[in-house]
């Protein structure tokens, strides 16, 4: 299958910012601004082509294991900001993450060392000599976007970032990216990072080719942003493979063509990948969620769309994935389609959703056997919700 890899990236960026927002607290758009700085002073050491889309997509990722190390290492206790001798757990944890993603060149360490200081004293303590040039650039990209981004981006931040770099060079990072960096942001051009077209100019640097991606390739891929969504929320640490898995079994038991199936999978995997932007104390309650609750969890779905919409030629799954709660009544969210309006897929994705969600268990509850799950299924669509035909396929499906 033709995929846009990098939009995808990107769309992983942008969730990926909205947990760090909610965990540590970075600026907006953080990823995609360590992106463009990263571009900006690799272009100045001669480093182009398909190298150079693989320096973005690291740049967008680096941080891919954020949320993966807090929940895994700190329990959630959102408070507890990962200090300088913890770093290296996410740096771990993200560079074999991403051994999963197709990219052009060699990546090896990239992520692992992009938390290394020039003079060793980094996590892992390897000197700039000892650290991939790409880990050496995000490094600097990252640090000043951190120290900086939330502050905007004038004059005076200007001199006080060139003084950070000068003060630091040979100690935090290295005198070749000092001067790349330098080089490749004068004032003028410093000042655009902290304007919308900074995004633009990013991708005019990086071309987004599309890659031709085996079924292999695109469960990895798709794995890969499931953990994302659900390791923000451990209660839910199954649901997303869970769905694509079903996703891709039921396109197939309906003879689907095998392009179908493999877009029904990662439209499953990335069905809730909205629930980003949700507040975890919202996600997490294992009770009822109140009124207001439900109607800004009701969001997620839309976030979907919209996380999804920035990936090229990706209508079609977007909406397979974004319209899981919809209904043939319209009385679904967030768009209140209409029967009319949902197509086979779509109502594929919202029984799908649902079989998932009452079958699997979570530390709240056990999960329901197949027969009640059905039981639900068949007086949802008695209620005009869901497409019959489609729950006695599910039901069919998954009997045994």
């Amino acid at each position: 299958m033709l995929l846009d890899v990098l939009g995808l990236l990107s769309a992983c960026s942008y969730a990926l910012d909205c947990v760090e927002a909610e965990l540590v607290h970075v600026s907006d758009k953080h990823a995609k601004r360590v992106a463009y700085m990263s571009v900006c002073m690799a272009e100045q050491l001669g480093i182009s082509d398909e190298s150079l889309q693989d320096l973005a997509a690291c740049a967008l990722l680096h941080d891919n294991a954020l949320t993966q190390y807090i929940q895994e290492e700190l329990h959630k206790d959102v408070a507890n900001v990962p200090q300088a001798s913890q770093v290296g757990i996410h740096c771990t944890l993200g560079e074999k993450n991403i051994q999963r993603l197709p990219f052009h060149t060699d990546v090896k360490n990239v992520i692992l060392y992009h938390h290394e200081n020039a003079n060793g004293s980094g996590p892992f303590g390897k000197t700039w000599e000892e650290i991939p040039l790409f880990s050496r650039i995000i490094h600097l990209g990252d640090l000043l976007d951190r120290a900086y981004g939330a502050k905007g981006f004038t004059e005076d931040i200007f001199n006080k970032a060139c003084g950070y770099l000068h003060k630091n060079e040979g100690t935090v990072v290295d005198k070749e990216c000092v001067d790349a960096f330098l080089q490749a942001f004068p004032l003028p051009h410093f000042l655009t990072l902290g304007e919308d077209s900074f995004e633009k100019n990013l991708w005019e640097k990086i071309p987004r080719i599309k890659q031709e991606l085996s079924f292999a390739q695109i469960k990895e891929l798709a794995r890969f942003f499931a953990q994302i969504v659900d390791y923000k929320s451990p209660f839910t640490s199954t649901h997303s493979i869970g769905v694509a898995e079903d996703a891709e079994r039921l396109s197939r038991y309906m003879g689907f063509d095998e392009e179908t199936v493999q877009k029904m999978y990662l439209a499953g995997a990335l069905h809730d990948i909205g629930k980003v932007a949700v507040g975890n104390e919202i996600l997490e309650k294992p009770g009822r969620l109140t009124e207001d609750e439900f109607a800004v969890m009701k969001h997620h779905a839309a976030y979907t769309y919209y996380i999804l919409s920035g990936v090229d030629d990706f209508d079609e799954i977007r909406d397979w994935a974004a319209f899981h709660h919809e209904r043939l009544d319209g009385t679904g969210y967030p768009f209140g389609k209409t029967a009319a309006e949902l197509n086979t897929q779509e109502r594929m994705m919202a029984c799908i959703d649902i079989y998932q969600a009452l079958t699997e268990s979570r530390p709240y509850k056990q999960g329901m056997p197949h027969e009640k799950a059905c039981e639900i299924l068949r007086d949802m669509a008695k209620k005009g919700w869901l497409d019959e035909t489609i729950v006695k396929q599910v039901e069919d499906c998954f009997r045994g």
